[in-house]
Order: structure tokens, then C-alpha cells, then sequence
């Protein structure tokens, strides 16, 4: 299951300060939609023997604050969680104002962060994700209600470059953090043109930490491994690393990254056998939060690819474990399975969304002036979360 750790060992790192909160090594699970739910953090809590920092699936605002039944259902937490920490998306401030309050009033959370990172066409096309930062007023106005409504919470903030090459934003949008209050900023190194394509510029981490001394960056993009989120902090002086897609079908890694950052240990290699025991461990704690063995083996179905890259699965193996909907299904389809194979080579390297070079969707005239921010409100809010 196991393999020595490279050379690229490092000295313990030093803990992460999250407002009251310390994450010792400083690792945290990106917010992914569809995947950091609780099941999914859950595994990756057990694995890391609860040591790092595990953020929700993005929180809209306006679905907080209306009590959506989905909202309610992506904000649970298990109660070995701790802390408990929420992303929030949103583009009015009195909204997201109101969340926070929500949030603080009703004890649902212990930490804040809030996402002006996401790049997907129905986010960007309201001026949220990551085209708001580009609007500084908007920016400071949202973090200002967000830090004056979170009493002792603290709050953070995942974003981007910037829209794309010819307009940066991370250096502005950091100086407006700092000044506004936020406790940490995450920051990915592309831009929303590229998506999650080409590769992540770890200078420009680099250049954020240098810019914004008061307060801990947290370096995201191209992480596959234990190494890479060694040589990222290495390289760029940064305080921290935020993991995405490289544990998608493999929470083990974040062993990987406790095991590096404490400068011990060893790299996980699990065979088949042992990947198809998470795997059915996996369907069943969503199973178990859903409410409903089949929605819960449904829901699992998108990980399977990311579970089985690189192993030797016959096509129409792979094609009946993507349709399948009851564990005992599940299990009857892994029993098929070659369980002797041992971790494959090649397999640590990328996974999930490779897309790029993708025009961004804006709103009407959102390049003209980075100061205008007539006709953003609560319209422009999305109504459900998760997206």
C-alpha cells in the first residue's frame, strides 16, 4: 500500500493560522462542487488522521438565507468536524451580509471562505466567481459585510489571477483583503480564461505572498502529489496549500501531504483491492447521507473514473460501473475486477477538468470600468448552491 517518500523531504512545516484556529500541517481541501460534500470530506478527515482544513462544496448566499432544502442539506457537517467550514459564493453585499449573520446567529459554521475563484460560465456571466474582483468597490463592499456580520469567525477568501492576462486582479483584490480584514487569501494560479487548463503559475503565488506580508497565502493549482505541494511552498514562499483535483478517487493523498509536511513517512500506492474497498466505503457514507442507498450509488458514479485511472478495466466493466445503482450492484461489478493489480504507474499525475483557453462569460460591458458597479444587486444572485 505503501512506497517510501521521494527526496524532496522537508522539515515540519510550520502551523497555519486560521483566526483562532490552527491547521497543523496546512493543508486544505479546495471547495469543489459536486465532491467536497460531507461523505466525501469525511474520507479524506480519516485518511489524513484529522489534521488539515476540509471546506464545503460553494454555499450560495441567497439559497442560505432562503432556507433552500438543498442548501440546508450541503451544510452538514459530521460531528467529528471540526472546524466546520463553509464557502460562500455571492455578489451582493447585503446577501452575503445576511449569510454571514445567519451563519454566526445559528452556529452553523466555524470558519468562512469565500469564493471569487469559480470560472464556470452560470457563475461568471452574474459578475460572481471569478469575474467580481475585477469591480474593487463590489469586492471591498462584499468582504466588508462578510468580515463586519462574522463576529470571531474568521473569514478567507479562494480566488484567481484574474479574468485573464490582460486583466490581473489577484495583487488588487489582495491589498483590498488585508485592508478589509480577511484572515487568509487562497489564491489559484490561472486565470478564468485558462479554466483548468495549461499550467498553474506558481510565480504568481509567489508574487501575491511577497505583496501581502500581514496575512497567509495558501498556494492551489497543479498539485498531484505530496512533492508538488512540498516544491510549491518551497518555490514560492507561500504558507500553505490548497488541494483540488488532485484527490479526486484519492483521499489517501491528503496521508500523502501529513506525511510530508510532518517530514516522515511514506507515499500510499494501494492496490485495486484496497482502492475498491474506498470505493464501496465511499457510495455507502453517501448513501448514508442522502437518505437513500440508490441516490447515494447514483451520486458515486462520477468518481468511479478518478477511483479507477490507470488500472487495467475492461471498457464494458467501466460502462456498467457508471450506470450503477444499488451497492449490492456495486459490489458484484468490483468482484469482476483484476484485484491483484498494484498501483499504476503514471497514476499520480492530473485528473478531473483539463479544459482551457476558454472565452469568459461576463456580464454587458463588465470590462469597460473597473469601477462601475451600477446594476449588480440581488438579482444577479444564483438561487440554488453546489453549481
Amino acid at each position: 500500500m505503501t512506497a517510501p517518500l521521494s527526496t524532496l523531504a522537508a522539515p515540519p512545516a510550520a502551523p497555519l493560522a486560521i483566526g483562532p484556529h490552527t491547521v497543523q500541517p496546512p493543508v486544505v481541501l479546495a471547495p469543489m462542487a459536486g465532491i467536497t460534500n460531507a461523505p466525501f470530506r469525511t474520507l479524506c478527515r480519516e485518511f489524513s488522521g484529522g489534521k488539515g482544513l476540509f471546506v464545503s462544496e460553494m454555499i450560495t448566499t441567497r439559497a442560505l438565507v432562503e432556507r433552500n432544502e438543498k442548501t440546508m442539506q450541503l451544510i452538514h457537517f459530521d460531528a467529528t468536524e471540526t472546524p466546520r467550514s463553509i464557502q460562500l459564493y455571492g455578489v451582493d453585499p447585503v446577501t452575503v451580509g445576511k449569510a454571514v449573520r445567519m451563519i454566526v446567529d445559528e452556529g452553523l459554521a466555524d470558519h468562512i471562505d469565500l469564493n471569487f475563484g469559480c470560472p464556470v460560465p452560470k457563475v461568471t456571466r452574474r459578475g460572481g466567481g471569478s469575474a467580481l474582483p475585477y469591480k474593487r468597490p463590489l469586492l471591498r463592499a462584499i468582504l466588508r459585510e462578510a468580515v463586519s456580520n462574522a463576529g470571531d469567525l474568521p473569514v478567507t477568501m479562494k480566488m484567481r489571477k484574474g479574468i485573464d492576462d490582460d486583466h490581473l486582479t489577484c495583487l488588487d483584490a489582495g491589498r483590498i483583503a488585508v485592508e478589509e480584514g480577511v484572515t487568509a487569501i487562497a489564491l489559484h494560479g490561472r486565470t478564468a480564461a485558462q479554466h483548468y487548463g495549461g499550467t498553474a503559475d506558481w510565480d504568481a503565488i509567489a508574487r501575491l505572498k511577497e505583496h501581502v506580508p500581514e496575512i497567509p497565502v495558501l498556494g492551489n493549482g497543479d498539485i498531484w502529489s505530496a512533492d508538488d505541494a512540498l516544491r510549491m511552498v518551497r518555490e514560492t514562499g507561500c504558507d500553505g496549500v490548497v488541494v483540488g483535483r488532485g484527490c479526486l478517487g484519492r483521499p489517501w493523498l491528503f496521508g500523502d501531504l501529513v506525511a510530508a509536511f510532518e517530514g516522515h513517512g511514506e507515499t500510499a500506492r494501494p492496490t485495486l483491492r484496497e482502492v475498491a474497498v474506498i470505493m464501496r466505503r465511499h457510495a455507502e457514507l453517501l448513501g448514508e447521507w442522502i437518505g437513500d442507498e440508490a441516490r447515494g450509488v447514483i451520486d458515486f458514479r462520477k468518481h468511479v473514473a478518478w477511483y479507477l485511472k490507470g488500472f487495467s478495466v475492461g471498457s464494458q466493466l467501466r460502462k456498467r460501473l457508471a450506470v450503477t445503482s444499488s451497492l449490492a450492484e456495486l459490489d458484484e461489478l468490483m468482484a469482476g475486477l483484476d484485484l491483484d493489480q498494484p498501483w499504476p504507474d503514471g497514476a499520480d499525475g492530473p485528473r478531473g477538468r483539463t479544459s482551457g483557453n476558454n472565452r469568459v462569460v461576463l456580464p454587458d460591458g463588465w470590462l469597460k470600468d473597473p469601477y462601475d458597479c451600477a446594476g449588480i444587486g440581488a438579482d444577479a444572485e444564483l438561487d440554488t448552491s453546489g453549481g
